[in-house]
């Protein structure tokens, strides 16, 4: 069983429809006693650091991912899920965040442009290319023409080098894959990336850290 933690910050039917495709049983849940029985934990989110921090502390999620964390069980933050992993963001005038990897995420700067100069929009939405750095079970199957789908103002930046697992280009490099032990996270949705997306997904449900 896969638990698909659910702290009020949405995306969470396409990350369960993803799953179940795939063939895999989860549930959508804050139950913590289902977290803390679950084999794995998914840990998907798009909105504001502020308030998801919030919604986590009111549920006793945040104590739920340490203790999945510390049990081994593998886990995977999906989005701001990966935002919030890291130890402070920007948004919302600063926020303390969960400190499971060491790091913090930023705000993409409003002059970006790209290589040939055109000027880049914010948020980052749409395609991108994902460069693996580091290699994992779970990004064996990604290639550099793969694609996968971004939507997001905000970028993390892990800050042990050995925690980036893959970077992306958008007018500056960011971590969009960071990881360390049993937990593994991506600022892109595999859930919305096609075929490479669920490869990823399939690699994570069947990793064994």
């Amino acid at each position: 069983m896969i638990a698909i933690i659910d702290y009020d910050a949405g995306n969470l039917t396409s990350v369960e429809r993803a799953v179940r495709y795939l063939g895999q049983d989860c549930t959508v849940t804050r139950d913590l006693k289902a977290i803390s029985q679950a084999e794995r934990i998914i840990f998907p989110g798009v909105g504001a650091a502020g308030s998801a921090m919030e919604s986590l502390k009111k549920y006793g999620l945040d104590k739920a991912l340490w203790d999945a964390m510390d049990s081994g069980k593998p886990i995977l933050g999906i989005c701001l899920g990966t935002q919030i992993i890291t130890s402070f963001s920007q948004e919302n005038r600063g926020v303390q965040c969960l400190g499971l990897v060491e790091g913090e995420v930023l705000c993409f700067p409003d002059d970006m442009h790209s290589p040939e100069g055109d000027k880049l929009k914010v948020p980052h939405m749409g395609w991108n290319n994902v460069q693996v750095v580091k290699e994992h079970p779970v990004l064996a199957d990604v290639r550099p023409e793969h694609q996968f789908y971004f939507v997001h103002s905000y970028y993390p930046m892990a800050k042990d080098p050995d925690q980036v697992l893959a970077q992306t280009q958008y007018g500056l490099t960011f971590s969009s894959v960071m990881g360390r032990d049993n937990l593994i996270a991506t600022q892109f949705h595999p859930e919305k990336s096609g075929k490479p997306g669920l490869a990823l997904l399939k690699n994570f449900i069947a990793w064994k850290p």
